[in-house]
């Protein structure tokens, strides 16, 4: 049976609708959740946010699933404990798919995850060829080909395991942009013209990264598609938890940043951190133990 990533479970929604100014902490390996922490802030501008990047572990992908879980379970002890957040956005489809089951478990507190787009890709296509741009694990885990299975079985869909992208995605933020032929080739294999002559025209952006280099995407493509990206679902999904922001609701400012190990803070991150709404950024440090 599929785990409904999205579902935020464990406290009822009329419990989370009553909590005012409520604190949400967004959760990613890197920088990838800024643009679900963008989505959500849009969405609930009046609520508190803290921003986690757990950079001494990038890329989960490298990890076994059995360090992955006990990694992010050890980093959320402290955060939780640290932040007390009213929800908790995992916003890093690998740790979504591999870890969430464990960290309901384990907390009181809802965790919402990130699902590849693939229910709303198979709704916009026409030519019904869908390209699924991801990382090696998410194409590889059984729960994205389920899925398909059942969202997408009158498409033909292509899987497409970036090696590169999510960390091409980081480098740009850090100042440190890769050239033009480099993504090129990440994006590629996503266009694909079939037998009769149509066209890839979806692209799913199955890693919150890759939304971070969609300008340049666009850009690059061989023709024009339609790319979706998560984040305006997770957000809907944090709004049916929480409610809608009262009317007239402000925002309470920059949001705080944290990191792990705060290696990749470079003056054009923290630059790319203060566009994002994020003003004060810390390190809170967890290294990772050899494994």
């Amino acid at each position: 049976m599929r785990i409904d990533l999205m579902a935020g479970a464990s406290l009822s929604s009329a419990a989370l609708r009553g909590a005012a100014e409520p604190t949400i902490l967004v959760f990613d390996s890197g920088l990838g959740g800024l643009t679900v922490l963008d989505a959500v802030r849009r969405a609930r501008p009046d609520a508190r946010y803290v921003y986690v990047g757990d950079d001494a572990a990038f890329p989960y992908g490298r990890l076994t699933e059995a360090a992955l879980v006990a990694r992010v379970l050890t980093v959320m002890e402290r955060l939780v404990a640290t932040h007390r957040p009213d929800l908790v956005v995992i916003a890093c489809n690998t740790a979504s798919t591999v870890v969430l089951p464990a960290l309901r478990q384990r907390f009181t507190t809802p965790f919402v995850g990130v699902v590849p787009p693939i229910k709303p890709a198979a709704a916009a296509t026409r030519s019904r060829l869908v390209s699924l741009l991801a990382t090696p694990g998410t194409v590889a885990r059984s729960y994205t080909r389920d899925l398909i299975a059942t969202y997408a079985e009158a498409c033909t869909v292509t899987l497409v395991g970036a090696q590169n992208l999510a960390g091409y995605a980081e480098a740009e933020l850090a100042g440190f942009p890769v050239d033009d032929a480099a993504l090129a080739a990440e994006i590629a294999p996503c266009f694909v013209t079939g037998a009769n002559g149509g066209r890839t025209d979806v692209v799913c952006l199955a890693c919150t990264h890759y939304p971070l280099l969609l300008p340049r995407l666009e850009t690059l493509a061989p023709w024009p598609v339609t790319w979706i990206d998560p984040a305006p679902a997770i957000a809907r999904r944090v709004v049916q938890l929480i409610g809608s922001a009262p009317r007239g609701a402000e925002g309470h400012g920059a949001a705080h940043g944290a990191f792990t190990a705060g290696t990749c803070l470079t003056d054009p991150l923290r630059t790319a951190l203060a566009a994002h709404g994020i003003g004060e950024v810390a390190v809170e440090a967890i290294p990772l133990p050899l494994q």
